[in-house]
């Protein structure tokens, strides 16, 4: 009993430690500039609502709407989690049901992309984005990361323990290799297929380097890039709009948030079923 209640006060106060800078940035969040300049308040102020109009309405002189800024994030890491699912979906199938030469080698190809950091392959693929004319368009936030080493090598998994005899079933009743993975091996990895587009979404939404590098237009501003930009924005007044940057983060928060509760349940069956 004395164990349990030491466990259950560890997971507590990790919890506590973990939510602390979240309601740091909302007591900024409800407080006027002025009231920032101090020691941080404890409690909650009443300027929430009105930093909300703020920033949803104005916004700061000088700086990308946040409206916008939202938008582009939510075109991004929605184009980057379809756009690798579709490419590992298709890859993980291929490697499993088709035997063609190099097969293991291809997959072996596929899985030492992971040994290389993103950053590292930054360069080569800006250079190549600017040659193909992407830079500053929606194509650039999201062709160059939609390949995804770790979502073709889950779904491999989930697909080779698959029962052989669902393929026999299938080709003994006709159906080709393009009909099977439409109505027998697609719609079996919907729970797998869930718990990645949310992990993908959220790498999506959090990307900060690869539109600071890519975008130089204002339009195209990721709501993560533009923190940055906000901050500036802030100082050229006489007092820091902390309030103002506080508020943008949570409103930042909110959509993966939400993504992750509606699909709370897909998102532990899926870790479930791509583990067996």
């Amino acid at each position: 009993m004395k164990r349990q209640w030491l466990r259950r006060s560890g997971l507590l106060l990790l919890a506590l430690l973990l939510a602390l800078p979240l309601y740091a940035a909302l007591i900024a969040a409800s407080h006027a500039p002025q009231d920032l300049l101090g020691r941080l308040p404890w409690l909650p102020g009443n300027r929430l609502l009105h930093n909300l109009r703020t920033v949803l309405g104005t916004g700061l002189p000088g700086s990308p709407s946040v409206l916008r800024m939202l938008g582009n994030s939510l075109v991004m890491a929605l184009g980057i989690a379809l756009g690798k699912l579709t490419l590992a979906t298709l890859s993980a199938y291929a490697v499993v049901y088709f035997r063609f030469p190099l097969r293991r080698t291809a997959f072996v190809l596929i899985l030492s992309s992971l040994m290389l950091p993103l950053e590292v392959r930054f360069y080569p693929t800006f250079q190549v984005s600017a040659g193909l004319h992407l830079l500053n368009s929606y194509g650039v936030l999201i062709v160059p990361l939609i390949a995804s080493a770790t979502a073709t090598f889950l779904l491999r998994q989930f697909f080779a323990s698959m029962p052989p005899s669902l393929l026999d079933a299938a080709r003994m009743d006709g159906a080709g290799p393009l009909q099977f993975f439409l109505h027998s091996a697609l719609p079996l990895a919907r729970t797998p297929l869930a718990a990645l587009f949310v992990l993908e979404f959220v790498y999506g939404w959090n990307q900060y380097l690869w539109p600071l590098l890519t975008t130089t237009d204002a339009r195209y501003a990721t709501v993560v890039m533009g923190m940055q930009g906000l901050i500036n924005a802030g100082t050229s007044f006489a007092l820091p709009r902390w309030d103002l940057v506080m508020t943008t983060a949570l409103l930042a928060l909110l959509p993966p948030l939400l993504v992750l509760l509606l699909a709370q349940r897909w998102f532990i069956r899926g870790l479930t079923d791509i583990e067996k």
